[in-house]
């Protein structure tokens, strides 16, 4: 069964173009040309994931990803200014898994899809994950829980709705709890690219995580900074 992809992008001469190339690869590729119907075609075909721009009629990209994103669990790309940082920022804030600079290179694009489809690998999978937690599919600290069989996380009673991007990222942080994983450690097992000092996906992503997780944004415990190092996900801190 091929992967589906929904395009939302009003410049009808692009968007044939990027459809057929992604159809040439085997994606089954649909377009929607307006913001303010794009809400509706991603909750009713649900498709594997949104190439979202932002720059639409009717209703713009961001508008759209944050009234979909708590009701629509598969992966949002968004389309960006280039060079425009606050877009960036800001789409990841909204729960986008991903953003790319227009104009795009086709290959490029391609290689974002398939990254972003590909799921984190299983525990067993990973070369280098520490203790004794490294073959499990679920990893639990005091009253947190999170699986990668069943890709849900928990945190006492209370289910953590969390986004593709956000799941992975959790997940790669508590398989190496009480170590420190620097940005380019995380970009390079999440996006198969490497860290290049201005990509804030990984810091917007951890923000969220915190707000999710009930972490003190301004003195945060379960998942702390290290300055100049990277990220450490805490093993206690979890009750």
């Amino acid at each position: 069964m091929k992967t589906r992809i929904l395009l939302v992008e009003d410049d009808d001469r692009l968007a044939k173009l990027t459809a057929e190339y992604l159809q040439k690869n085997d994606f089954d590729v649909t377009i929607e040309a307006r913001g303010d119907t794009a809400e509706t075609r991603i909750l009713s075909d649900d498709p594997d994931l949104v190439i979202l721009d932002i720059m639409l009629p009717g209703k713009d990209g961001f508008e759209v990803c944050r009234s979909v994103r708590a009701r629509y669990k598969g992966v949002i790309l968004m389309l960006t200014a280039r060079d425009e940082d606050l877009d960036q920022i800001l789409g990841l804030e909204l729960g986008a898994d991903d953003y790319l600079a227009k104009p795009v290179q086709p290959r490029l694009l391609l290689a974002r899809i398939k990254a972003l489809l590909r799921r984190t690998p299983a525990p067993s999978e990973t070369a280098d994950a520490p203790g004794e937690n490294s073959e499990a599919a679920e990893l639990s600290f005091g009253n947190f829980r999170i699986s990668q069989a069943t890709r849900s996380t928990h945190l006492g009673d209370e289910t953590i709705d969390l986004t593709t991007a956000e799941f992975d990222l959790l997940w790669l942080l508590a398989l190496h709890a009480g170590s420190i994983l620097s940005r380019d450690d995380l970009l390079q097992q999440l996006r198969g690219i490497g860290f290049d000092g201005l990509d804030r996906s990984i810091d917007a992503r951890i923000s969220r995580l915190r707000r999710k997780l009930g972490d003190d944004p301004e003195n945060p415990t379960r998942i702390k900074t290290v300055r100049g190092k990277g990220y450490l996900f805490s093993k206690h801190d979890w009750q």
